[in-house]
């Protein structure tokens, strides 16, 4: 097990779990009050629940990973730790900043989220392929 991505997994998806909720139950009415027109609140709404979901289910492969007793390619798990991480805090938080404030910062912040995602599930998916560090 590798502890510090399941201390960070934790982390996440308690966020993750509190921005779903406040966006469940209280940003509309937020959003409505800042005079945003209708069809704005609800491009909001929904790039809210993109980035929820986005965010919680990279939480779960975190967890996946963190917890895996393969000694196979420690150096996979730890760089698809990192990508997934760097992908979550791009994407969905790039997501995040529009949603709440608006402004996102620079244009690519979201793409290059999901590209970080991506690699992050390649590195994964290269521990099927790596030897086992356990036998000589």
């Amino acid at each position: 097990m590798i502890r510090w991505i399941v201390f960070i997994a934790g982390l996440l998806g308690a966020i993750g779990v509190g921005i779903g909720a406040h966006a469940a139950h209280g940003l509309e009415e937020m959003l409505t009050n800042q005079g945003l027109a209708e069809a704005d609140v609800l491009k909001r709404l929904s790039q809210c629940d993109v980035a929820v979901r986005y965010h919680l289910v990279h939480v779960v492969a975190l967890l996946a990973i963190g917890n895996s007793t393969s000694r196979r390619a420690e150096a996979s798990k730890g760089i698809a730790a990192f990508f997934m991480l760097l992908g979550i805090a791009l994407f969905s938080g790039g997501l995040y900043s529009m949603v709440y404030f608006g402004k996102m910062g620079h244009w690519a912040i979201v793409p290059a989220g999901g590209l970080c995602l991506i690699i992050g599930w390649l590195s994964v998916a290269n521990v099927a392929f790596s030897k086992d560090t356990t036998k000589p």
